[in-house]
This record gives structure tokens, sequence and C-alpha cells, in this order.
């Protein structure tokens, strides 16, 4: 064991952040601290690094062990490079290898026994410095610096002028590097693109020590970690396996638990009513019985009825009018500022229904294309058209929708006059904002409270496009599963760019992976895209071969617009609407499946209840009906199973 928790306890005046429970992380262990925004994540690692004192409990960690920890704030050594940020994590080994040299030069000068004392020296330093691996002590750096999506022309960068996101991924490139037994990151993923989160995986499963991460990202918890430590309402909980296996036992227990409830109050409310038929007999046998029966009942200990799942915000989407078929048409679309290239010549088409995910590299122009299709700024070439009745409704994840100097409500009030005070309100509470949180300006909001106002103006925007950036950044899991039952239920059409693997393989029918300064298609969701990947771009490799030999034999280049070896790849644009055409149908056949199955399965839950109760069961005939319905339902039922496994394959 590297570090236990044991009885802690925190709170800031009435609130109470933890007060039960204790969690151990074991040797080489990768770990997962979850809970909803404000349940006191971030403030139990804090207490665990000593920057916040815990209000009782014991906080162990093992003897000579090292521990490093990645905050969401950095603050970095100013006027270096980045390249020098991360070399410093190394300084040591730097200083042991410029002692080498040192004693290198001064043996050239030395005899006797002077020479043998330094030579000993020497073989020590060097005993040292091999085992700790100073010999790859550069490439390691490098290795770091590109897996976390630097490129060599970056190395020089001042720290003082990087963004927020580039300073998290120095720091952890940093941390990363010092090699401490116990790494605890706060939100690794934050900042880091497809490429670097995939890269961050397989280093954090085969790094040597062991590893706590809160994070938000749970196709990044399924891969890394085996074991999630939960905090609800102030306790902590321990789950073996990851995030899913977490998942799934969470949800077991709480039905078990529900169950016990249910049980337990059918037998109380038998028991009672047993009493009262004794009691009414008035004869002093029967009342004793019944007093008999009122002392045991007194004796069970009463089983809470578990608290429902915490939901942040609830709400849906519906467009106000349906569009055309055809949404969006782009053509020959180029941008790029000053002489970085973003994408050039690239033309797609989107159309009604489609839920289409845009990936890609930081830095690729993503966010700039969505910008483009939103008119906040020009396209250098090319076209762009949308389709009849097409009404756009824009998510920013730097929240340029918003304005700073407004209150909430009148963020909301000025953009929909129509609306009274009270469904304002309602609205907002919908969102968590409640009494005088409406107050509160924009300017002083976080960056999770400026997304949920954001959500809010999109739901009332009743827009049938959606254009997404980042909508699921600063979004607790929780919230991140109600956005994405409302995008699923959403009708009109979704075009998004996300990092988040998990949202895009639960909402995508589609993706657009903006790579070479063009966009490859994949017909499906992120399983698809991996599946398909290398084949893709396999065939983008041979495709750009061909252009070069046709180049090198005719002395001039003709090359199809960027993108047109798309059509070769495997399906054409006919092929690929009628495949996308079944999924829909699919996806809406297995939840028009799953909510009959729901609604028997409950009403099952219902009559086995009624079944129970006495005017029930002392009446014959309505008993009939009940077990008529009751095998009615199950039949029915085992038809359903048979064809949600089906349309599940």
């Amino acid at each position: 064991m590297i570090l236990a928790c044991h009885n802690l306890k925190k709170s800031f005046g009435d609130r109470i952040i933890v007060d039960t429970g204790s969690f151990h992380i074991e040797e080489r262990e990768k770990a997962a601290l979850v809970g909803v925004n404000g349940a006191g994540k971030s403030t139990i690692f804090k207490m665990i690094i000593g920057e916040e004192p815990s209000d009782g409990g014991e906080i162990i960690l093992a003897k000579g062990r090292s521990i490093g920890y990645l905050a969401q704030h950095q603050n970095l050594i100013p006027n270096g490079t980045i390249y020098e940020e991360l070399r410093s994590a190394k300084a040591d080994i730097i200083e042991m290898e410029q002692q080498l040299r040192s004693i290198e030069h001064e043996l050239q000068s030395l005899s006797g026994e002077e020479l043998n004392a330094r030579l000993e020296t020497y073989n020590r330093l060097q005993s040292q410095f091999e085992s700790q691996n100073g010999y790859a002590c550069e490439s390691e750096i490098i290795g770091v610096l590109k897996g976390l999506g630097f490129t060599e022309e970056e190395f020089s960068k001042k720290t003082d002028t990087l963004s927020g996101g580039q300073k998290t991924r120095v720091a952890l490139g940093k941390l990363l590097l010092t090699d401490p037994d116990i790494l605890l990151l706060d939100e690794p993923t934050n900042h880091l693109d497809l490429n670097s989160i995939s890269w961050l995986e397989t280093y954090l499963m085969n790094y040597n020590g062991a590893v706590f991460i809160v994070s938000h990202d749970r196709f990044f918890l399924n891969r890394v970690v085996t074991k999630v430590i939960e905090i609800e309402n102030g306790a902590l909980s321990m789950y073996m396996g990851n995030y899913r296996a977490y998942s799934e036992k969470k949800q077991q227990i709480r039905d078990a638990k529900l169950k016990e409830y249910f049980n337990q109050q059918r037998e109380i409310k038998h028991q009672q009513a047993v009493i009262e038929k004794l009691r009414s007999f008035n004869r002093e046998k029967s009342i004793r019985r019944a007093e008999s029966r009122e002392k045991l009942l007194e004796k069970i200990t009463i089983v809470d009825k578990p608290q429902e799942a915490v939901r942040e915000m609830h709400f849906s989407l519906e467009p106000y009018c349906v569009s055309g078929n055809d949404v969006l048409t782009v053509e020959h679309l180029s941008k790029q500022f000053d002489t970085q290239l973003l994408f050039q010549d690239v033309s797609f088409e989107i159309k009604r229904g489609e839920h289409v995910a845009v990936i890609g590299d930081n830095g690729t122009g993503k966010t700039t294309l969505l910008k483009i299709l939103n008119q906040v700024i020009k396209a250098d070439n090319g076209s762009f058209t949308l389709g009849a009745k097409v009404q756009i409704g824009y998510y920013d994840q730097e929240h340029h929708v918003l304005h700073d100097d407004k209150t909430i409500f009148e963020e909301i009030s000025d953009d929909y006059p129509h609306l009274t005070n009270t469904e304002i309100r309602n609205t907002l509470a919908a969102f968590q904002f409640t009494g005088d949180e409406v107050f509160q300006v924009i300017h002083s909001l976080s960056g999770g409270e400026k997304g949920r106002v954001s959500l809010a103006k999109l739901m009332l925007s009743e827009a049938n496009f959606l254009i997404l950036d980042e909508p699921t950044n600063h979004l607790d899991i929780a919230s991140k599963e109600i956005l994405e039952e409302a995008l699923n239920n959403y009708t009109g059409t979704i075009l998004y760019v996300s990092h988040d693997r998990y949202f895009i393989n639960s909402t995508a029918s589609r993706i657009l992976e903006l790579v070479n300064q063009t966009f490859v298609n994949y017909i499906g969701n992120y399983d698809y895209y991996l599946e398909k990947k290398d084949e893709l771009t396999q065939t983008y490799a041979s495709s750009q071969i061909q252009r070069q030999v046709s180049t090198s034999q005719n002395g001039s280049e003709t090359v199809p617009a960027d993108g047109a070896f798309l059509s070769d790849s495997k399906l054409s644009w006919q092929e690929q609407k009628e495949q996308q055409a079944k999924e829909r149908k699919r996806k809406s056949e297995l939840k028009k499946t799953e909510d009959e199955i729901a609604l028997l399965e409950n009403r099952n839950g219902e009559i086995d209840f009624q079944m129970t109760l006495e005017e029930v069961y002392s009446n014959s005939v309505k008993c009939q009906e009940l077990s008529t319905e009751r095998t009615k339902n199950e039949l029915r039922l085992e038809e359903l199973y048979e064809k949600w496994g089906e349309l599940a394959e």
C-alpha cells in the first residue's frame, strides 16, 4: 500500500465535503476519484498533498515515497522555454552528467592514488547515472513533449506566452518526467487532443508508480483505471474495476436497496392491515395478538429509500420547425492564418437528422470551421449554403454568445423578451440556477456555469441545426449523460467539435476527421472510426503517392479536389445515406423496444405489489385478471428481449 486515507473529515462552514469513509491505493495501482462538480474531489487531493488541512482522520503516505500533483491551474518558471521547463524535471541527472564530464576532463592530469580515488567517484556516479536511465534522458524529454502534442518548432517557445491549456500540458509533461511514486492528476486530459490523450493513456497504463486521477473523461477512465473511489453526499466508497464496472455495480447496489425498501414497505403495510383487522374484532385474544405484532413491528430497522441519482440539469432540445433535407453544403472551402494553412478546397454535405462529429489534432482548424459557418470569421476561398428553413443554434466553447456585463437573468430575458419572469426562472432552475443565483453577472461565473447558461439559451432557441464547439467542457459525468440523452432525442441536425470520445461514441452517426488540411469521412461512431482509421489512412496515403507519381511523370500536378479520394474509399454517397438511414431506423427501433420493456417490467412490478394487498388477494376475480395480464406481459417481454438482442447486435 502506498497511500491510505482513514475516516477523512472536511467541511467549509455548514457545507460538508466528506464526513465518512476510507480508501487506499496500492503500489502501481491506477485509481480514479469521481463525483459531481462541487463534491470535493480537488479538495481531497489538496488534503493529500498538505495544501488543505483536514478536519479529522488520517492521511498516510508510505515511508520514503514521493508524490507528484497536477493541479488545474499552473505556475511555471518565468522567462523559460517549454523545453527548459521540462528539462528542469531532470535537473539531478543533468547535474550528474556535468559532474561526469568534469571528472573525465580532470582524469587527464591525475595519477597514482589521486587518480584511483577520482576513478572510484567516476564509476559510482556512472553507475548511478545508468540506473536512472541518464543516457535516455534527452530522448525521454523529447518523447514526452511530442506525445503531449508539442512540435519541435514549439520547444523554444517562452512559457510566459502560452495559453492556459498549453501551460497545463507543460506542467503535465514536467510532472511525468519527475517520475514520482504516486501521481495525483486533476483533469489531465483537459486541453489535450485525441492523439495526446491516447498517448497519455498508454503512458499511464505502463507507468511504474501508482496513479490517482480526477477526470470526467469516461473513455479515458475505462482504459486506464482499475479502481474507482466515489465521493457522494460526503461519503467515500470504493469499487473495483474501471468506470463502466463502477457504474454498473453502483446501479446494481441501488436497485437491490430499492427492492429491499419496497419489500419492507410492503411487509409493514401488510402487518399494519393485519393489526387493524385484529383490533376490529374487539376481543381480548385478538387485541393481544395485535399488540404482539405491533411490538414486532416497532423492532424493525427501517430501510431508507435510496436517493435518486443526482442530476445537475434536466432539459430537452426541440426544433421549432423541420428543415429541408439538405441542411448544409460546403464547397471548396479554404482558410489559413498568416503562413499556417488550416484546410483547403474542402467540400462536404450534411443532411437532415445527421449527428456529425468533427475531430482532429489541436490547431488543425476545427473551431475555425464552426466560426466560419456561424459567420464569426470569413473563409479565404469557397462557400457554404444553408438549406431551406435551416435555423442555427450555436454553442461556443469560449462563450462569446454571452455578454460579460449582463446578469444570468438578463442574458435570457433580453434574448427572449416574450418569456415571463416565472418562465425564465423555471428555465434557469432546470440548469441549476435558483434564487438570487440568477442575478450573478456573467463575467463572475466559472467555465461550467457559463456552459450551463449557454445550454439554456440553446434550448430556448428551438433551432433545427445545432453547431456545438466542445459542449462537454467543464461538465461533470452526470451532466454529460443528460446532454447525451437530450442530443440523442433531438430530431434536428447536429454538427459538433469534441475531444470526448465517450460522448462522440454515444451521439455521433458520422465523423469528419480533419487531417492534412482535408476531411476524412467515417459513417459511424467513434468505435467505427477506430476500426476503419488505418484502412482509410492507407487509402489516403496511396492517393498521395499516385498524385506524386502523376506529377513526376507529367511535369504538372493534376490532382482531384482534396477529399475526393473519400468517394473511392468504401461507399458512394448514396450508399452512405442509405446506411445512415438504416442506422437511424435501428436506433429508433432499439429505443422503442427499450421503452416498451421498461413499461411492461414496471407494470409487472405494480401487479406483484397489488397481489400482496388484502383487498386484491381476497378477491378471486381481481386476482385472475391481474394474473392473466401478467402472463400476457411476460410473453410479450420474451419477444421484446429477443428483438432487443437482434437490434443491439
